[in-house]
């Protein structure tokens, strides 16, 4: 990072850049050279959040549990660096520290989750692998709350995969504090609750003796989900009226106590600050004052559709790449178990009721994991800024990296074993690599003409490679360039 900062110049855009109000120092200056394009987009409200708490209205787009755990690390673990870093420095150090730790446990989460759900420790291992490895990892270690999200998203899945419900539901609430999306969360809640319902009605049908206690049972799992769905969402309701009184309440005269140059910014920019002259905003009106979404549509323009424009298509071929992986993963999974898609998985099959539960990428506890990595798919890629989809996927959902292990482990011949996990074997032949392997999916690679044509056209083999090599660097090159902030991204 801190060599492409040098070679690269940063893009002068216009997006949020606080003045630095005081003098920096030697140690700032260093900081500055080896970690700022660490500070930049997004990260720029993180750290002026931890350091001035939500001053301007569009602050609040972002939220605020990640920004209190910077300013208590750089106020209590790194305070003794106090007279050699000011306030923003140790900030930004502070979010360092905690990304490489929370990129660490969330790999760890993830490697656990992928054990319970896939019955495959080599699968899991590979995606944890893939997950450090992700293009997506550059926002990991920016200062985003991503690494945290994924961090607190993966753990809660997991504790909910070995039955932990009320620790899963105050994770996935944690994760709501962190950023919006983590509301989405709730589902995996309400289907774990209403598949272990559906499944013992199955076993219990036909008894009328047993209708009382069902009644009771039902009462009991509707009460626990509804709790639960309530704490995941208490979070981001107690944020949205923080924000209605901060901004919406009687004008407390604030405006002598901000500094003139961000006064200056707010006047500059069209940023409103709080009880700007006893003006309040359009949103607070409204019947459910919700500041979250009016941001989300005044001062960035998200909604339906909104971005397919001409002058993004550079940002649609970098999210392309992530676009056509979570495609295909939620393809091949659905071609694979279609009676069980129709189903929504709350129809018990024979294997559950023999004890030999089917492993790998397309086995049935995968399906919640695949319509949550698809429904943020399809809300990412029509409904927001369309290049955020590498980061946003990445950090929310396990899909992206057990849908790749799978492939690997399915196609590269580096990877082919047979027997114990450390044994590996020569690669297979044609025909065997055409057959369908112990956990793949449907019948096997022949079903898939991309994979067919690669694999069997040996003329269009070079070539595709060549295709293919180009394709990736141009992804890797462009979120390079990304953080680096040049015009055309």
């Amino acid at each position: 990072q801190a060599l492409f900062n040098l070679l690269i110049p940063d893009h002068a855009a216009d997006a949020f850049r606080p003045p630095r109000l005081s003098e920096p120092g030697p140690g700032d200056l260093l900081m500055e050279r080896l970690l700022g394009g660490l500070s930049r987009w997004d990260a720029e409200h993180f750290l002026f959040i931890a350091e001035r708490g939500y001053l301007y209205e569009h602050n609040c787009a972002f939220f605020p549990l990640y920004p209190l755990s910077l300013r208590a690390v750089a106020e209590g673990a790194l305070w003794p660096l106090q007279r050699l870093l000011r306030l923003r420095s140790r900030l930004l150090l502070s979010a360092v520290l905690l990304n490489s730790l929370f990129s660490v446990l969330a790999a760890a989460a993830l490697y656990k989750l992928g054990c319970v759900v896939l019955q495959r420790r080599r699968v899991a291992f590979l995606a944890a692998v893939l997950f450090s490895l992700s293009p997506a990892n550059v926002f990991m270690a920016a200062a985003y709350s991503e690494s945290m999200f994924a961090f607190l998203a993966f753990s809660a899945m997991w504790q909910l995969e070995k039955g932990q419900s009320w620790l899963s539901g105050l994770l996935f609430s944690l994760a709501s504090g962190v950023r919006a999306n983590g509301l989405v969360n709730a589902g995996f809640l309400l289907y774990s609750r209403g598949k272990c319902f559906a499944l013992q009605l199955q076993v219990g049908s036909g008894s009328v003796r047993k209708l009382p206690p069902l009644w009771k049972q039902l009462l009991s799992v509707a009460s626990s989900a509804v709790l639960m769905c309530a704490g995941i969402f208490l979070p981001f309701a107690l944020f949205q009226y923080y924000a209605y009184v901060r901004f919406c309440g009687p004008g407390i005269g604030l405006e002598p106590t901000v500094p003139e140059p961000l006064l200056q910014l707010a006047l500059d920019k069209g940023y409103r600050l709080v009880a700007m002259n006893g003006v309040k905003p359009p949103w607070c009106s409204q019947r459910f004052p919700v500041v979250y979404s009016y941001i989300q549509d005044a001062y960035w323009n998200v909604g339906f559709l909104r971005y397919f424009e001409l002058r993004q298509i550079p940002n649609f071929l970098l999210a392309l790449p992530v676009t056509l992986l979570g495609s295909w993963a939620a393809w091949t999974y659905i071609i694979a178990n279609p009676r069980h898609c129709l189903t929504l998985g709350l129809e018990r099959r024979k294997n559950e009721e023999e004890g030999k539960p089917r492993a790998g990428f397309c086995c049935p506890a995968v399906f919640v994991y695949v319509v949550h990595a698809t429904v943020l798919l399809a809300f990412g890629f029509f409904c927001v800024h369309v290049q955020v989809l590498t980061r946003f996927l990445g950090s929310s959902s396990p899909i992206l990296y057990w849908f790749s292990a799978h492939l690997l482990q399915e196609y590269e011949p580096l990877l082919w074993s047979e027997g114990t996990d450390n044994q590996t074997t020569a690669p297979r032949s044609e025909k065997s690599f055409l057959r369908k392997s112990p956990g793949s999916c449907g019948k096997g690679t022949s079903e898939n003409p991309v994979v067919r044509l690669l694999t069997n056209c040996r003329l269009i083999t070079p070539l595709s490679k060549c295709v293919l090599g180009f394709f990736v660097s141009y992804w890797l090159l462009g979120l390079i360039l990304h953080c680096n902030f040049l015009p055309w991204t």
